[in-house]
């Protein structure tokens, strides 16, 4: 791999909300961004944005992420950070969920996250970083706009997220998250579609507002960067004060 002095970066979900928001701001940074997206095309305008390069995945699919991770890591010629912001979110009541919706959550949420540290972690010296994305619903169980499984699926990245730290902090490799609240995202206004539903939600952040992406994203930065060299198995909250109650 390169010994280029350049920071190097993967971010999933790149396409759109605080996947974009984050290749923005890792390449202001300097960073050599790999954006990675299931929408191609969406991943070509961050990319053209942050001076990075598009790569279509799907997380859920193995075969996906091992080629994301191939083709990706070759034009990055090596890798500093993983950042996993792809995801999927559900509002379906807890007695009209299905096991086939229940899977498809959880695949996309908690496989793909696992599937894009493995392939991280084979490719990354000593000093590379990796941040997931998990959820307020994860810890709360919901209480925002996420039902069962999607706080489920956010609990189990919160928990796969402190194992890897455990298993490969020791190995010189980082690995910690972030756990948004409401945030102003193409995927969060689906969720939170009326002025009603935004109110409610604005209400139950102590700050008074829902979040911009690039705050989230700000968040994340920090925690790929070597500035957040001692903090390890930490699920940083970014929440606007939701998690005070």
């Amino acid at each position: 791999m390169s010994t280029s002095s350049q920071r190097t970066a993967i971010v999933t979900g790149g396409g759109s909300g605080i996947g974009a928001a984050l290749c923005r701001v890792l390449g202001a940074q300097g960073y050599r961004v790999a954006v990675s997206d299931l929408n191609l095309a969406a991943a070509e305008k961050v990319a053209a944005e942050c001076g990075g390069a598009a790569f279509k995945v799907d997380v859920a699919d193995e075969s996906s992420v091992v080629a994301l991770f191939e083709s990706a890591c070759d034009w990055l010629g090596k890798l500093d950070a993983l950042a996993t912001p792809a995801g999927i979110s559900d509002t379906t009541p807890f007695m009209e969920l299905t096991v086939e919706k229940w899977m498809q959550i959880y695949r996309i949420n908690v496989i793909g996250t696992f599937l894009c540290i493995r392939e991280a972690v084979k490719r990354m010296e000593p000093g590379g970083r990796i941040c997931t994305v998990s959820s307020v619903a994860g810890k709360r169980g919901g209480g925002l706009a996420g039902t069962a499984a999607y706080s489920a699926s956010k609990g189990a990245v919160l928990a796969l997220t402190r194992n890897a730290a455990r298993v490969f902090g020791p190995k010189g490799i980082a690995v910690n998250g972030v756990v948004p609240a409401g945030t102003k995202t193409p995927m969060g206004m689906q969720v939170m579609p009326t002025a009603e539903a935004q109110a409610h939600a604005m209400a139950m952040h102590p700050i008074g507002r829902l979040a911009e992406p690039e705050e989230i994203a700000k968040a994340i930065a920090w925690l790929l960067s070597p500035d957040a060299s001692f903090v390890l198995g930490e699920m940083l909250a970014v929440d606007g004060g939701v998690m005070m109650d």
